[in-house]
Order: structure tokens, then C-alpha cells, then sequence
């Protein structure tokens, strides 16, 4: 019944609680002694205390406390219940659940033990199917050599698992379940069935064709369980970013999902980077199976080397943070997030900035409406051709398909994008706003000013060169608005993609400009609206002033 193979360990009859009389050596028969039950079978605990009893029977397998059994902290105790708790009809509600914190808080470990549980612990179903998952081979295999160690120094468990090191396959007699460790470069995720799934460091994946594979191969079970334990991403448009900020809106109760928990344990943008109370918040376990002496030395090496801080803060106070430094931190960005009221905007004067792409890559045209008060109110449009959106979604591994059905993304008919399509786009633009210049770079702008001629329109069009001399200014009133938070964009996802991408270079007279070369990806949406706040600068009105004289 195991699973066999090269390096499969030697099958081993379960003595079971139903076991006959025997007969001893003198011939007489005696009732065999019945094996006490599990610890996890009490069945006077609620399902959340036999998951807690289960895990606590394993014992620690590695580090200077090996050998001792795990004892769970309050912490990871309060996490457990508020996973299994059930309803009125014993049902558990929660269906995925997503912990974030600090590396080295003891994440593989309490991955290995959840996995056993409903390997073949108090959640264990008949035939069931569970899953650890990571983005390679090496990191998969972590939690099966942690699952291992564990079970063979448990006297239970190490009677009914059989191993199968060469597949990384484990496989329980008494249920028939079984589990494997997958990877993201697996050949081939389809045909599973998961009971339960756990993914191991998602901040790290680079796609997430694994995610997806295993969450929808999900629905054929009762009551299935899809658990992430990772050090935050550094990009807001990782997968595990955009299941954090799900699982922010379900806290905050703007979305009503109690199948969604989150476990978001992170020091804020504000917080003090050398504090120990920051690296607290992010890190539960400081202090206890965390080495405090060990995140001293690693911060004050990040505060003396520049290099070293963005990883300190990604790692250890699990801030989404980039390794390289961008011209824009997502912190400062998304703290011109506003509300856009589209109602308000119209016959608003406003100006444009037009960043056209090459047939096939991101075309961006974003308009900006001054206030006032000096501020600006951003509509950014972007477009990609629709034909092969697929293919393009997997290069530059952001959810264009989801952005696109939500209707921040535009699309233009076949595998090419057109300039008359836009064109006929800032003449329509032109009819609802009032729409003064747009700024634009030189490429392709011959073919998209035959085509906006051609619609009739008579908006104005201005180059905007993209060296030094005109990008220098522009980036500097970029920079200065976003840092005094005159900007309201909305959130609008691609542009932010866009932003936290940007880097710049400097010239030896320290003029900069934004550099798409040495982007981490597609800058095109910033770079547009670089321009139009360009415009704005050069045309846009000043305040009427009438200077008040005072008769005495």
C-alpha cells in the first residue's frame, strides 16, 4: 500500500485498537493490550485545541532545543484558533489563510506540523491529498525533510507514514492519504485534488501559475485549507501583495469574506527602522527562537550600509520593499492614493502626457486636472494589444488579464497596437474634458498625428524630449509633488506598477532622468505623466491677481 521506490522506507504493520486475542506462550489467550489514544482524539476538545494537541506531540527537530517536544507560543496558538474555528453546524469557515512576518519566526516548522496534521493527525481525511509548495525544488524540499525528522521521532506517527525520500512522497496506512512536495518548476500541477496545501515564501514567487493550479484544483474538496506562510514581496503586484491587501479590506470590513483570514505581522513605512519595537511587530518570535543579538548585528550592518537596508527591511521588518533603490517608495506613492471623482473632472481643464510604445509593448496617455491648491488630479489610460495578452502577462508577470477585466487596463484589436486607436481615444477625451496640450515623446508620433488630424480634433501637441535637459525638470516636479502629496491617482494599479518600477539616472550635474533601461519593469505609465505634469508647468494658467491699493 506505501508508496514504493528507490529509498522507501520498510512497511510496518499498525497495531490496531481492534486487534484479536492472541495467544500467549504457554498457549493460553490474553486480550492484547489496546494502544492509548491519541492525544489529538479527545474528543472534548473543540478542532481547534486537537490541531494544538496534535502539533504539540511533535518534537523539535533541529537548533539548540532538539530533541525537546514543540511547544507552541501564544501567538501561533491564537493563529491556529482562529483557523479551525468552526460554526454552529461544526463547519470551518475559513478556506485560505495567509501569515506574514520576519524571516526565521519558525515558519517551516509550523508549515511541517499543519501539513502532518491533516497528513494524519486530527484533520487527516480518508484519501486525502495535502501539499507543500514553493517557488524551486530546494525550498519544496524543506518542509518534506522537516516533515521527516519529525515523524521519525514520533512513536505514532513513524508506525503509519511510509517515506519515500527519492519522490519526496510521504503516504499514511490508516487514511490512505498522501502528500508531495511540488514546485513551481514542476512539469505539471494538473489532475490534483488537495485536502490541504501549504505555500512556503509566495513573496518570492515570480508568477503564480502554482497558486492558481492549486486553488482551483480545490473545489472538489468539502472543507479545503490553502495556507501561505512568507516573508512579505517586494512589489505591490506580487501575488502574496494583492492577497495581503484582500486580506486588509477583510480586516477593515470594506469586503465581507469569512473564508479570508490574514496574519499581517510587519513594522509600518513610519516606524523606525533601528527600533527594536519595529523589528518586535514584524518578528513574534524575537527574543524567544529569534536571536535578538542576531537582528542587532544585521541592523546595524543595514544602518552603516546603505545596500543592505532594503533587504533588512523586507526580510526583518517585513516591509514591501525593493533590494534596489527606486526613485518613488510605495509608502510615498500610495500616500497620494485620494479619490478620484470622474463626474467632477468634466470640462475640467487638464493636460497630457503621451508615452507611445512599439507595436506590441505598453502604450500609456495619462491627463492631469489642476486644482486650486496646486494639486493634481491624475486619470491615467494605458493599452496593450488584445491578441497574446496571455503571453505577455507571463513575461512581464503582472495580472494583465485581472486588470483588464476590471477595466484598468484598455486593449486594442490584434497582436498590434494601432495609433489611430488612440487617436480616436484623446478626440474623445477632448469632447468630455477640456483638454488643453499633450505632451509626447518622438517616437511613432508621425503616424499618431496624421491619425488624430484625421479625427478632426484640434488638440494641441508638444515634444517633450526625453535626455536630461527636458526630463530633469520634470522629474524634479514629479518628485516634489508626490513628496508634498499634491497627487490624488486613485490607487489606479498599473500606473502604481509603473511608479514603484521607475529609477532614474543622474548626469555628473546631477540632472536626472527616468531610466526604463534599468527599470525592474514597464515605466511607461510615469513617464507619461512626467509630461503632463510638464505641460501643465509651461501652460497651464496662473491664479488671476489684482493687487489691492489702500487709500489713506
Amino acid at each position: 500500500m506505501g508508496l514504493r521506490g528507490p529509498g522507501a522506507k520498510p512497511l510496518k504493520l499498525v497495531f490496531r485498537k481492534d486487534e484479536t486475542d492472541s495467544p500467549d506462550l504457554f498457549g493460553s489467550t490474553s486480550k492484547a493490550s489496546k494502544p492509548q489514544p491519541a492525544p489529538w482524539d479527545d474528543e472534548t476538545l473543540s478542532r481547534a485545541e486537537r490541531v494544538i494537541a496534535f502539533v504539540e506531540s511533535l518534537s523539535i527537530t533541529a537548533g539548540r532545543h532538539a530533541g525537546r517536544q514543540l511547544v507552541l507560543r501564544d501567538w501561533q496558538k491564537a493563529i491556529i484558533r482562529e483557523i479551525y474555528a468552526t460554526d454552529a453546524d461544526g463547519a470551518r469557515p475559513v478556506r485560505t489563510a495567509v501569515m506574514s512576518l520576519g524571516r526565521k519566526n519558525g515558519k517551516t516548522a509550523l508549515a511541517a506540523a499543519l501539513a502532518l496534521c491533516h497528513l494524519a493527525g486530527s484533520e487527516a481525511e480518508q484519501r486525502g491529498e495535502v501539499y507543500s509548495a514553493a517557488n524551486d525544488r530546494f525550498q519544496a524540499a524543506k518542509i518534506f525533510h522537516e516533515m521527516v525528522a519529525m515523524i521519525e521521532k514520533h512513536s505514532i506517527l513513524s508506525q503509519r507514514i511510509n517515506i519515500t525520500r527519492f519522490t519526496k512522497q510521504l503516504e499514511d496506512f490508516e487514511t490512505g492519504s498522501i502528500y508531495a512536495a511540488l514546485s513551481a518548476d514542476a512539469k505539471t500541477k494538473m489532475g490534483l485534488s488537495p485536502s490541504f496545501v501549504i505555500y512556503d515564501e509566495l513573496g518570492q514567487a515570480e508568477a503564480r501559475d502554482l497558486y492558481d493550479a492549486l486553488d482551483t484544483a480545490m473545489g472538489a474538496r468539502e472543507s479545503p485549507l490553502l495556507m501561505v506562510i512568507s516573508t512579505q514581496a517586494p512589489s505591490d503586484t506580487a501575488p502574496l501583495s494583492e492577497l495581503i491587501d484582500y486580506g486588509l479590506k477583510v480586516e477593515a470590513g470594506a469586503v465581507d469574506d469569512p473564508s479570508f483570514k490574514l496574519f499581517f505581522y510587519a513594522a509600518t513605512p513610519s516606524d523606525d527602522p533601528w527600533s527594536e519595537e519595529s523589528w518586535q511587530k514584524a518578528n513574534p518570535a524575537l527574543g524567544d527562537f529569534l536571536s535578538l543579538d542576531e537582528v542587532r548585528r544585521q541592523a546595524e550592518q543595514a544602518r552603516r550600509m546603505p545596500a543592505k537596508e532594503p533587504a533588512f527591511r523586507n526580510l526583518i521588518l517585513n516591509q514591501r520593499v525593493s533590494a534596489e533603490k527606486h526613485f518613488l517608495t510605495a509608502s510615498e506613492w500610495m500616500a497620494n492614493k485620494g479619490e478620484l471623482d470622474l463626474e467632477s473632472l468634466r470640462g475640467r481643464q487638464c493636460f497630457g502626457g503621451l508615452d507611445l510604445s512599439s507595436v506590441r509593448d505598453l502604450t500609456a496617455m495619462v491627463l492631469v486636472f489642476p486644482d486650486d491648491q496646486g494639486s493634481f488630479d491624475v486619470l491615467p489610460l494605458m493599452w496593450l494589444p488584445a491578441d497574446g495578452l496571455r503571453e505577455r502577462e507571463d513575461e512581464d508577470k503582472v495580472p494583465y488579464l485581472s486588470w483588464k477585466l476590471s477595466g484598468y487596463l484598455l486593449t486594442t484589436p490584434g497582436r498590434t497596437i494601432d495609433p489611430a486607436f488612440i487617436a480616436a481615444k484623446v478626440a474623445e477625451l477632448a469632447s468630455v474634458y477640456d483638454l488643453r496640450m499633450i505632451g509626447f515623446d518622438r517616437w511613432r508620433i508621425d503616424d499618431f498625428k496624421r491619425a488624430l488630424s484625421e479625427t478632426g480634433s484640434d488638440v494641441e501637441l508638444e515634444a517633450i524630449g526625453q535626455g536630461f535637459k527636458d526630463m530633469a525638470p520634470a522629474v524634479d516636479t514629479l518628485e516634489r509633488l508626490v513628496v508634498e502629496r499634491r497627487l490624488r491617482h486613485g490607487g489606479h494599479p498599473l500606473l502604481t506598477w509603473c511608479a514603484c518600477n521607475a529609477v532614474v539616472t543622474a548626469d555628473p550635474a546631477g540632472n536626472r532622468k527616468l531610466d526604463k533601461a534599468r527599470s525592474r519593469g514597464r515605466i511607461d505609465g510615469l513617464v507619461a505623466l512626467a509630461m503632463a505634469l510638464t505641460v501643465a508647468a509651461r501652460h497651464g494658467k496662473e491664479a488671476a491677481w489684482t493687487p489691492t491699493i489702500e487709500f489713506m
